[in-house]
């Protein structure tokens, strides 16, 4: 039986109200098993019996049991023969979704009874090159200047792939060319991108249109692979490109920031004249569908704002990058790079999770007796995730820190009959229950 609490802004401790008995014994060693992703359902982990050093003949009797992960049963135990084994295929991708996590882990708890024993046990999940890398868009399309100088670099959407790892994109290769090549760059959290350089100068009156493929292939055995076109137009000369003030920006931002607030303005200049100097500012395709969603771009001013609620918990850093392109009837463009920081915010709750307890508890109760476990956690980082857990100094009971985040709850002093204390002490344990409040630690 478990059971959440959350703490509300108001009010600093909950109360949970339960009669205990019985020893419970917990592991803070975690057993570890890899296996690949997708394996076929039924098919055999491991020995969970044997590696856990238990008697198969008793997993029915003392009703052993695995956590269900998200409302999905993945694994289970044959209280036959010891055996984990996969009730459900896995796919890291959709368990792992975050393209920063180069490792996949599913954590859960085995629980016995008579005696209860909780064993933690980590499944790692390896993935498999079963997804090719795919452009967001499938054509690229490029306005460059004749009088562009060699040398000049223009970013290239990027390709993705679900794998991870040497499964996920490893290079890019572009289509022979005589003015064209790229160079493969990577970005912070490790995937890659191409520029596309000019290495010789362009004339329009010789060739108005290249057209280019780039191909995307990952590191998988056998490779992947997965293609968009580039599409180069040649732009007739408009002397000056629209420049930014800086090349990269680096802006640290908080957490739950209002709806519209200013992150930062924008500024780019033209030295040309007229329609030539005047700029729209928009994203280019290496900004994520996730930064345009949760930042707007005003495209006449450049001035960046909030639209959607910023969690540190969820995303932490967003790169993106702009375009100034000037309205002259051969548009030139300039770009700039920014990084935003996300900083945490002390908004998340502790949560109290008890993970096992007994019912009644005896009077004639050993004192040091562990009646039932419970673990702490708060979402937030640093000091706003520490926790402190205590209860009442009146009751007869104590909290020992058995583990990372796991508490024993022990009887501290002998509880003592009627016989030996009077009606009013058996009046004062009669409808017992433990107060167990918990404070952050700012």
């Amino acid at each position: 039986m478990e059971a959440n609490c959350v703490i509300q802004p108001w009010k600093r401790y909950v109360s949970v109200f339960i009669l205990f008995s019985a020893t419970i014994n917990t592991l803070s060693a975690v057993t570890h098993y890899s296996i690949p992703e997708e394996m076929e359902e039924g098919s055999v982990v491991a020995n969970l019996a044997a590696d856990l050093g238990l008697d198969v003949k008793t997993l029915s009797r003392r009703k052993m049991r695995l956590d269900i992960i998200a409302k999905k049963k993945y694994l289970d135990v044959n209280k036959e023969t010891g055996e984990l084994y996969v009730v459900e295929k896995i796919d890291r991708e959709y368990l792992c979704a975050s393209k920063t996590a180069t490792t996949c882990f599913l954590k859960l708890d085995a629980t016995i009874e008579n005696p209860i024993r909780i064993f933690n046990i980590e499944l790692e999940i390896m993935d498999i090159n079963d997804n090719a890398p795919h452009f967001r868009r499938d054509s690229i399309h490029l306005d460059i200047s004749e009088s562009t100088p060699t040398g000049e670099r223009f970013s290239l959407n990027n390709a993705v792939d679900s794998d991870v790892g040497t499964n996920s994109v490893k290079t890019y290769y572009l289509s022979e060319s005589e003015h064209f090549n790229i160079e493969v760059q990577t970005g912070r959290d490790g995937s890659k991108f191409a520029d596309l350089i000019l290495k010789k100068t362009l004339d329009r009156e010789e060739q108005a249109v290249h057209n280019l493929i780039l191909t995307a292939v990952d590191g998988g055995v056998p490779a992947r692979s997965g293609t968009a076109s580039i599409i180069v137009r040649v732009l007739d000369t408009n002397d000056n490109a629209p420049q930014f003030e800086k090349d990269n920006y680096n802006i640290n931002i908080m957490e739950n920031y209002p709806f519209g607030s200013l992150v930062v303005k924008l500024n780019a200049t033209d030295i040309d004249d007229g329609t030539n100097s005047d700029i729209v500012y928009s994203f280019s395709l290496y900004t994520s569908e996730k930064a345009k969603g949760t930042f707007s771009l005003n495209p006449a001013n450049g001035e960046i704002r909030v639209k959607e609620m910023i969690n540190y918990e969820d995303f932490r850093i967003y790169d993106m990058e702009v375009i100034a392109t000037d309205k002259g009837t051969n548009s030139l463009s300039g770009q700039c790079k920014l990084t935003l920081l996300v900083t945490d915010m002390n908004d998340n709750h502790p949560e109290i999770s008890i993970k096992s307890f007994q019912s009644p508890v005896k009077e004639d109760i050993a004192v040091d007796t562990v009646i039932a476990v419970v673990s702490v956690s708060d979402k937030d980082s640093g000091d706003n995730g520490k926790v402190d857990i205590h209860i009442a100094d009146q009751l007869p009971f104590a909290l020992r820190e058995s583990s990372d985040n796991y508490y024993e709850l022990v009887v501290s002093q002998p509880l003592l009959s009627t016989k030996e204390h009077g009606p009013d002490r058996d009046q004062r344990f009669s409808g017992l229950y433990i107060a167990i409040a918990m404070t952050v630690r700012r």
